[in-house]
This record gives C-alpha cells, structure tokens and sequence, in this order.
C-alpha cells in the first residue's frame, strides 16, 4: 500500500529548487507522485513503502536538500 509523507526541507528558497527535487527523485523505483511548496519549504512524496522513502531522503542528502525530518 502507498503512502504519502511530507518532509520539511528547509534548504528549499525558490521554485526552481522544488523543480530540482522533484527532477532528481520523480524516477527513483517506487516514488509514484512528488510535489514541492517552496513557501512552506516542503516536498510531498507518494512511495509505495517505506524503504523507498529511505531512498528518497538518502537522494535529497546527495543533491543537497537534506529533510529536517
């Protein structure tokens, strides 16, 4: 069963970096919707578990938007 989680990325200052975000981890295996709100520094991710969730946030730390959460 999917799930849906919002991470607080405080690293997000524009829409370009939510772009990036979404750019980087849209085709990871497993993450099926991504969506970021730069005014509220987040990014909404639906992963089909929580090892891919584990993926996602290993990823944001590589590209340099680690979550705070």
């Amino acid at each position: 069963m999917s799930q849906t989680v919002t991470l607080n990325i405080p690293a997000i200052s524009c829409h370009h970096c939510t772009m990036t975000i979404a750019r980087e981890t849209k085709d990871l295996p497993g993450v099926l919707k991504v969506e970021g709100n730069p005014q509220a520094k987040t990014a909404t991710f639906t992963v089909e578990n929580e090892a891919v969730l584990t993926n996602v946030k290993r990823t944001l730390v590589e590209i340099g938007y680690p979550a705070a959460n």
